[in-house]
This record gives structure tokens, sequence and C-alpha cells, in this order.
């Protein structure tokens, strides 16, 4: 299939694909005489597992290093998948904890200010930043 159409199956725009082709996540396509990248029905497949990671929040070098396992699962074991995952899951655990502070950081600089129609020469936010109260 060629371009166009695996965009329009996969759900991924064309530039996108040529984006993942290029980087490695997916093979490189053969050409036709004409030019035109040809896909065979796996790169649909690779796309899925593709998008699925990326809805997991993985980072590109992440879903390469698992769509390598992905591509050639006799070499690896079900115990190294999940030992990937569960590194992934504590980045998202570190994520949550700092978003968190981020979010505690910020309700005190909100709930600290007035919110006044006066000049924010006196604003205890912008103060409490130059402080570096954060």
């Amino acid at each position: 299939m060629r371009i166009g159409e695996l965009a329009s199956q996969s759900g991924m725009s064309v530039d996108t694909i040529r984006y993942y082709e290029k980087i490695g996540l997916l093979p490189t396509a053969n050409r036709l005489a004409s030019g035109y990248r040809q896909y065979d029905k796996n790169s649909i497949t690779v796309l899925s597992f593709v998008s699925s990671a990326k809805k997991l929040g993985m980072s590109l070098d992440d879903i390469k290093a698992l769509l390598a396992i992905e591509l050639d699962k006799s070499a690896a074991s079900c115990e190294t998948v999940k030992g990937f995952i569960a590194e992934q899951l504590l980045q998202v655990e570190q994520k949550m904890d700092q978003l968190k502070s981020i979010e505690q950081a910020m309700r005190r600089l909100h709930d600290t200010c007035c919110g006044g129609d006066e000049s924010a020469l006196c604003c205890s936010i912008l103060q409490a930043m130059e402080r570096g109260d954060v």
C-alpha cells in the first residue's frame, strides 16, 4: 500500500509516517519504479503498536526499545517486558509526584493573592516569585 493509504488506515499523518521511517521506528519501505513508497500490512501493526505506546506516554526512544522486542519476541522474555513496563510505571509515578508539588506551589501562590484590580507593583505572587518562595 502507498503512504496515503497507510496514513488513512493508521490514523497518522503522512509526515508522521515519514518521520517514523526516518528514525527507524517503521522499517524502510520498498520503492516502486515510480518512486512511491510501498508498505506491507505489517506496517499497520507497527504503527498501531507505536500509537499504543505513545498513548502510554512513552518517549520515542523507549518505544524503539520496546518495538525491538515486539519485532523479535523470541529473543526476549515476558520478564524483560514486564521489567520495562515497571520502569515506565516508576517514571510516571515520579512525574505525578513532581506535578503534585507544582500544583501545591501554584495553589499557595494563588491563595496568597487578593486578585484585586490594584497595580501589580504589590502583587504577592510576583513578590513570592522574586524571592524564590515557590
